[in-house]
């Protein structure tokens, strides 16, 4: 039903006849919601209607120059008009004219002059039944509107589904693939330390390394993608990393592109894995350099975005660092656009790409706490911003790394590794490079070992590993008992483990997976020296 206070009827008269106004007026006096217009320009009907947003039309069928007919024709040619019902007056009793009248559209017909009880009834049916129909339409609208916003929000969380399944399968297989690495590196490895083997076999030895570095890149790209490669994240100032990059990226996309670099003073700091930022960035570069074979121009572009920002309205809220990384490329259709972040998903020739690129800049920023935004066109080039928190602390000074070359040392470690054949490999390297090495198959056997009084320097655990403790319990008992030793962990996947939230504590010390001889020789001699002096008990 029809709330005639909450939606007022607006009655338009058109009559060439003054009297008319004011006889309609009388008997619609009595009506308190009824607000009538009066005017006897006919041909201005539709702009009229319009203008008093009329929900009822009265008109004269007898008028010098546009007549009823025309006015019906007029409103009905109008799409914000063509349903807004018309009562024909005229003086005329006549049933061909009435039939001839509803034909062209009339929703009535009164013979002048009507009772005003009459008239108002008519005036309030047709004016209740137009705004009825208009909720009624409206109504549609807003339905169809949610059924859209809805099959969005529904195709939205379908691809983040899709995309979380895919990670954790990823992040599985890059686990396992990780210690199959290592098995066959850390032999390798091994071979080459204890000698004994030809030029030939020693070149051998070498490419099949390489391979293994291969392997060891394309499974940190499935970490990254899968979110599950813990980052070492350090408050750093975007600024100097792109600034550092400058020269690389010149030399990955070549003579025929142009780099543009737009990075804005005062640039805010963000808390960030500066090496993975660094491969997200060369992998996006590379991507452009694809997508511009004939040359193009690179604009690398940073800028604080504050909260509020309309950059950020449809992503999130707060204070971020973007950096945005644009080719004037080929671009990509919608349908490929859709596809991008999936793993191994790739429009390039065989054999030119792994498909890993975009998904590993996906999985990192989202790791990051970040947003990612990708926007391309065929023929308008890409477009990927990376949003990035802001950070508020400053960012220290960084430390020299000097390589360390390979070498051992007298002290006692201890290899925790549930995988036999790469605890076997890790602990004859290491007993190669001069160590006393213990070995536990997992933390239990460790803290067993621990127990028994045996003297230990450093202790070297895998992170995922079986059995009634875990290796973060492991630690524990090391720090109690073992105060003076170094821990070290090492793993394939550590997600949910070591990482919080994606991100590693700054006093973690973890060596991933698949590592090789020179890393893991160096990083214990680092861990080493800095080892404190056992205590001395006085009695």
């Amino acid at each position: 039903m029809i709330d005639d206070k909450s939606y007022p009827c607006s009655v338009l008269l058109i009559d060439d006849e003054p009297f008319a106004e004011d006889f309609i007026a009388h008997c619609l006096e009595g009506c308190s919601d009824v607000a009538l217009r009066y005017a006897s320009q006919s041909e201005r009907v539709v702009e009229l209607a319009i203008e008093v947003d009329a929900t009822v039309v009265l008109v004269d069928l007898r008028m010098p120059g546009a007549d009823g007919f025309d006015v019906i024709r007029l409103l009905r040619q109008h799409r914000d008009t063509e349903h807004v019902p018309v009562i024909l007056l005229s003086s005329e009793e006549d049933a061909e004219i009435k039939a001839r009248a509803f034909a062209s559209g009339a929703n009535d017909y009164l013979v002048k002059w009507p009772d005003g009880r009459e008239l108002a009834a008519r005036v309030r049916y047709h004016s209740g039944a137009y705004i009825a129909r208009k909720q009624r339409d409206e109504a549609f609208v807003s339905l169809r509107r949610s059924q859209e916003e809805l099959a969005a929000s529904q195709s939205a969380l379908h691809q983040a589904q899709k995309m979380e399944a895919i990670g954790q399968l990823t992040g599985g297989v890059a686990h396992d693939f990780n210690n199959v690495l290592q098995i066959i590196g850390g032999n390798l490895q091994l071979l080459k330390l204890l000698g004994g083997v030809s030029d030939s076999a020693r070149t051998r030895i070498d490419i099949a390394l390489a391979g293994v570095e291969r392997g060891a890149r394309l499974s940190a790209h499935l970490l990254a993608f899968a979110r599950r490669q813990p980052l070492q994240a350090v408050v750093v100032n975007p600024a100097a990393v792109l600034r550092d990059m400058d020269e690389m990226m010149r030399r990955v996309l070549g003579p025929r592109a142009v780099i543009v670099t737009d990075i804005e003073e005062q640039l805010w700091s963000t808390t960030v894995d500066p090496s993975q930022l660094n491969n997200v960035i060369l992998n996006l570069a590379i991507n452009a350099r694809d997508a511009m074979a004939d040359g193009g121009t690179l604009t690398i572009r940073a800028a604080n975005v504050p909260v509020g920002s309309p950059m950020l309205s449809e992503l999130a809220s707060g204070d971020y660092v973007m950096v945005e990384v644009a080719d004037t490329g080929c671009g990509m259709p919608q349908a490929v656009l859709q596809r991008a972040f999936e793993p191994f998903f790739t429009t390039k020739p065989t054999g030119q790409g792994t498909g890993l690129g975009l998904s590993m800049a996906y999985g990192f920023v989202k790791q990051s706490g970040g947003e990612i935004q990708l926007k391309s066109e065929p023929g308008a080039g890409t477009s990927v911003k990376i949003f990035l928190q802001r950070s508020a602390s400053e960012p220290e000074d960084a430390e020299d790394h000097v390589q360390t070359p390979l070498f051992g040392g007298l002290e006692t470690i201890l290899v925790v590794e549930d995988e036999e054949d790469v605890r076997t490999s890790t602990v004859e390297l290491l007993s190669a490079l001069g160590y006393q090495v213990f070995e536990a198959e997992d933390a239990a056997h460790a803290v067993e070992l621990i127990d028994s009084g045996a003297r230990i320097d450093l202790v070297f655990s895998d992170v995922i590993m079986p059995g009634k403790l875990s290796s973060l319990e492991l630690s524990e008992v090391v720090r109690t008992k073992l105060p003076s030793a170094q821990l070290l962990f090492t793993s394939g996947y550590a997600e949910g483990v070591l990482a919080h939230e994606g991100k590693l504590d700054a006093k973690v010390n973890l060596l991933q997976k698949p590592y090789n001889a020179d890393v893991l020789s160096a990083r214990i001699r680092h861990l080493l020296r800095r080892r404190k002096p056992a205590a001395v008990t006085s009695h």
